[in-house]
């Protein structure tokens, strides 16, 4: 593993357990094993690396989310293969990591922000889309409003003024939500899949 990856790497677990302002350059020095001299031959300083680490997970979700999208069934599936995913990351996260950004790493926000308005905006809206068409999500829904509500509760389990870190867990959290916007998009025939797929997901976990 080239020095550059090694540290990207080691600087994402650190930053997903203790989050983005509590990681200093000794202990990702530490933890990659290399001097601060070689860790800064690769980056100039830590907004670089925490740039760096930002585009990577945003690179990993996109094609997670195209494989997703080509292996689904219907649009219920889609949403059931992306919960393992949310939920893995999610449970991986130190619950300060976004509230990190925006305070201490703006441009790094504002490049995760539009990732979200832009790229996962327009694969809901497209899943919501789809799931019409199937005949397995209500044809009354507003697109738009929808699809700005799933965005927001993407992120909402990560707000400590409503779901304060060590009383709610992040991953039941992001469970409860997915199950309330799921059942209110669905037709009973929509609901019929969500039952066919939560039995499926209880038998393999």
């Amino acid at each position: 593993m080239e020095a550059r990856e090694r540290i990207l790497v080691k600087a994402h677990e650190l930053f997903n357990r203790f989050g983005f302002r509590r990681v200093t350059m000794d202990e990702i020095a530490l933890k990659t094993g290399m001097s601060k001299k070689t860790i800064y031959q690769s980056f100039e300083n830590k907004d670089e690396i925490v740039n760096a680490v930002v585009e990577e997970h945003i690179n990993r979700s996109c094609g997670i989310c195209e494989a997703h999208c080509a292996n689904a069934e219907n649009a219920v599936h889609e949403i059931f293969l992306n919960i393992e995913t949310i939920q893995e990351l999610v449970g991986e996260m130190n619950p300060t990591v976004f509230e990190d950004l925006e305070k201490f790493f703006p441009a790094v926000f504002i490049k995760l922000y539009q990732h979200k308005n832009e790229y996962l905006a327009k694969k809901v809206k497209d899943n919501l889309l789809t799931g019409i068409k199937e005949g397995f999500y209500r044809k009354e829904l507003n697109i738009d409003i929808i699809t700005k509500v799933r965005i927001e509760n993407v992120f909402l389990p990560f707000r400590q003024d409503i779901f304060p870190f060590g009383k709610f867990s992040m991953v039941e959290v992001q469970k409860e939500i997915l199950e309330h916007y799921l059942y209110g998009l669905c037709t009973p025939e929509g609901q019929k899949l969500i039952k066919k797929y939560e039995k499926l997901r209880t038998k393999t976990n």
